[in-house]
């Protein structure tokens, strides 16, 4: 994969911050043609440097009233395991996101409930009624915020 460079990293800079920026307004903000820099964002995602774009939903707007994070342990602990967890819970409309994490804890689930009930089902249904889930701790998230600072990692 070739280096990346000044403008590829403005480029990503940009679009860490708003994903969803024409690339005509892209392309003016950095000072290179539309064309250009629409050539450098294809690149970018075929090389894998970008991997897809994502908007920033209020949940409490569709009826996602609570947010939670349930820290989870898994046991046995195997790759086929893990991956079955994962894939059996992104098919599940609560769940935002999920962390694959080494440490205490194998995974946390990030979801988004209509109501403390609804978690509570929720937790009990999808999480602690699996063979596999010997602990869940589950938190509260008052508040949820994404950095639109894209970290960069200079070469040393």
């Amino acid at each position: 994969m070739k280096k990346l460079d000044d403008i590829d990293l403005r480029i990503l800079t940009l679009l860490y911050k708003d994903a969803d920026i024409t690339n005509k307004e892209l392309a003016s903000q950095i000072g290179i043609a539309p064309s250009t820099c629409l050539e450098r964002v294809k690149r970018m995602k075929h090389n894998g440097v970008i991997n897809n774009a994502f908007i920033d939903i209020n949940f409490k707007s569709i009826g996602g009233n609570i947010e939670a994070i349930a820290a989870i342990k898994l046991q046995p602990y195997s790759e086929l395991i893990v991956n079955k967890l994962r894939d059996d819970l992104l098919k599940l409309p609560e769940i935002v996101s999920l962390y694959h994490m080494g440490g205490s804890y194998d995974y946390f689930i990030h979801m988004s409930v209509k109501d403390s009930e609804h978690l509570r089902q929720f937790v009990f249904n999808a999480i602690t009624s699996r063979e596999e889930v010997t602990t869940v701790e589950t938190s509260l998230i008052f508040e949820h915020s994404r950095s639109g600072v894209l970290p960069i990692f200079d070469e040393e």
